[in-house]
């Protein structure tokens, strides 16, 4: 057997120290390395990264903020919102002349000027008679109404308005008569002696000034209510309840004018149905205060005679069908309606 000789045996000792001293820092820097990689990582999951631009950094549901529930847009007034995902048009609703759309708001302005200090008397007058063709029902009877209690104090007084087309002040000269001022205006003389408070037209004065009214006066009659609504040229003044004709001698529709010398104080009359004639006296005489004879001139009135607005013996008939196809007033009425319509220029249309 070989016997080695003992410096061989320290050499071998030696260099298995070191191949196991290399082993050992192998394995500790390896160890250090994983340990200082895993507290790396932990320390990144919890610091979200800055070096990401917002777009690419995630965010889990639990970790988005809870936001308020979407709020539908409400359109305002006159305004569509459009349901489509193009940008929202805008339409405005034009506003029509409806009576129940207008009117109220209008008639409100009117009265307004009514209860001014001072009044605007004509300004309401003139805006409320433009309303009258817009209004209907309850709202058209208020207006009527309103026009009336106007009528009053701009028409039916001694008072002029200023700024008022419809009536004006008038100067007597000497050699005047209240009848020629009247037909210089187109209106009868009885009302100029009514509003101006002249009981006798003879004892007029010169120099005196009188209040004057622009005419002609007009009448508008409906069948179908039985009412004669009065006008001032193309003013509305007030209305009245009539009588018309029965059945099978209805009042004819269409264009009347007032005759000339038809306009009458209780004048005979024969009933031309019974032959009877009848005397201002008699206790029976069936035309009442006044007799205002009319012409047709168009429509289903051409040629038609004998019919005339007329006052009644019968004051409950007025608003019903009863007589022989003229227009039937209450005597007072007549009596105003007779002062108010000129022979040869009033109008009278009967309609449906």
């Amino acid at each position: 057997m070989a016997v080695y000789p003992g410096g061989f045996n320290e050499q071998r000792a030696t260099r298995f120290r070191t191949i196991l001293y290399v082993v050992v820092v192998v394995v500790v820097l390896c160890i250090a390395s994983a340990v200082g990689y895993v507290m790396v990582s932990r320390h990144r999951e919890t610091q979200p990264s800055q070096n990401l631009p917002p777009a690419q950094v995630e965010i889990t549901a639990e970790e988005t903020p809870a936001e308020p529930p979407a709020v539908e847009p409400q359109p305002e007034p006159n305004e569509t919102i459009s349901s489509d995902s193009e940008p929202a048009e805008v339409t405005v609703t034009e506003i029509t002349a409806e009576p129940d759309k207008t009117v109220p708001g209008l008639i409100a302005e009117a009265i307004e000027l009514v209860n001014r200090q001072p009044p605007k008397i004509i300004e309401a007058r003139d805006r409320l008679n433009e309303l009258l063709p817009m209004a209907s029902g309850q709202q058209r009877e208020f207006v009527k109404e309103q026009l009336t209690a106007l009528s009053d104090k701009w028409l039916f007084s001694s008072i002029v308005f200023p700024s008022d087309k419809l009536c004006s002040d008038y100067r007597v000269s000497p050699g005047d008569l209240l009848s020629k001022i009247g037909d210089m205006y187109n209106v009868p003389y009885e009302i100029l002696m009514q509003i101006n408070g002249i009981d006798r037209p003879e004892l007029l004065r010169a120099g005196t000034t009188l209040k004057v009214i622009n005419g002609p006066f007009n009448a508008i009659v409906y069948r179908s209510t039985f009412t004669m609504d009065l006008y001032l040229q193309n003013t509305y003044v007030r209305s009245f309840k009539v009588g018309l004709g029965k059945a099978g001698m209805e009042t004819p529709t269409g264009r009347w004018r007032v005759k000339k010398g038809g306009k009458l104080i209780k004048p005979i009359w024969t009933d031309p149905i019974s032959g009877k004639t009848y005397h201002p006296e008699d206790p029976d005489y069936p035309l009442g205060s006044r007799w205002i004879a009319l012409e047709g001139i168009e429509g289903d009135a051409v040629g038609r005679t004998g019919f005339a607005i007329h006052g009644t013996k019968d004051p409950e008939q007025i608003g019903t069908p009863g007589s022989q196809g003229c227009i039937r007033l209450h005597n007072g009425d007549a009596i105003l309606v007779y002062n108010l319509m000129t022979p040869g220029m009033s109008l009278v249309d009967v309609r449906d």
